[in-house]
């Protein structure tokens, strides 16, 4: 059975939380570690956008401060700016991988994936590809409906950086996307077990969770992370899509 609309946008939206995210703490061999402004509190996520916009307006030619200032614009859902940003960026770096990445993920918060994959496939290095470049990549393949190919390339970084939770979550979303519910629990139960798992990724697993009518351990995830109207509100969403998915007649009732 092919996802409803409205499940498949929303997966399309966890997936572009994890690609637009840019914490790579843990395995941070090629990656600039910086926070991740999207699982920030709005009031705090705003502080530092002000903070980097200035920043950024001081010292525009600081590849890590650009790079950050558009994470934090993403997080604001100002992708265009961010993808301005790092257009000026890309013509100072322009064989620099990490900006080519941060470019990438915002023409794909832009939906403009023809673009943000053809990015990928200049800066990804056959000889000696980086495993962030090869994830990202993956979920833009995955938003143009091209899992398979996806998840070739979710296994091939994790292959050079085991045990990176960003890459197993995106493997877990892949599989959300085409429905297949348990696939996606065992990649996103692995990921939030992992170095550099976020919020965003429990989430995730909540949501999944509750998509197979699992509600008292959805719930018991998302209490541990949201406040309890955001709780309610999550709780009250898995059940829309349940409803999408026409599968609410089929879960037991307790």
């Amino acid at each position: 059975m092919l996802p409803a609309p409205g499940f498949a946008r929303s997966v399309r939206i966890m997936l572009l939380a994890g690609i637009t995210a840019v914490a790579m703490a843990g395995c941070a061999m090629n990656s600039t570690v910086s926070p991740d402004y999207s699982g920030q509190p709005r009031a705090q996520s705003q502080q530092s956008l002000a903070e980097l916009s200035a920043r950024y307006k001081s010292n525009p030619n600081d590849r890590n401060i650009a790079i950050n200032f558009a994470a934090a614009l993403r997080a604001q859902g100002q992708s265009g700016q961010a993808v301005a940003v790092l257009q000026v960026s890309m013509a100072r770096y322009p064989n620099d991988v990490e900006i080519s990445v941060a470019y990438a993920k915002a023409l794909t918060a832009e939906g403009q994936f023809e673009q943000a994959l053809a990015v990928m496939d200049r800066s990804i290095r056959p000889d000696a590809p980086d495993w962030n470049a090869l994830s990202v990549k993956g979920a833009i393949l995955d938003q143009m409906g091209r899992s398979p190919e996806a998840r070739q390339l979710y296994g091939q970084a994790l292959a050079l950086a085991p045990g990176e939770a960003s890459v197993e979550a995106n493997f877990g979303l892949s599989f959300a996307m085409t429905n297949d519910l348990t696939s996606a629990e065992q990649h996103l139960r692995r990921a939030v077990s992992m170095r550099g798992a976020t919020s965003q990724i429990r989430q995730n697993l909540a949501l999944v969770l509750g998509l197979q009518g699992r509600f008292d351990e959805c719930r018991a995830i998302y209490a541990a992370e949201l406040p309890p109207d955001q709780v309610e509100a999550n709780m009250a969403y898995v059940r829309s899509l349940l409803t999408q998915q026409n599968r609410w007649d089929a879960i037991p009732k307790s």
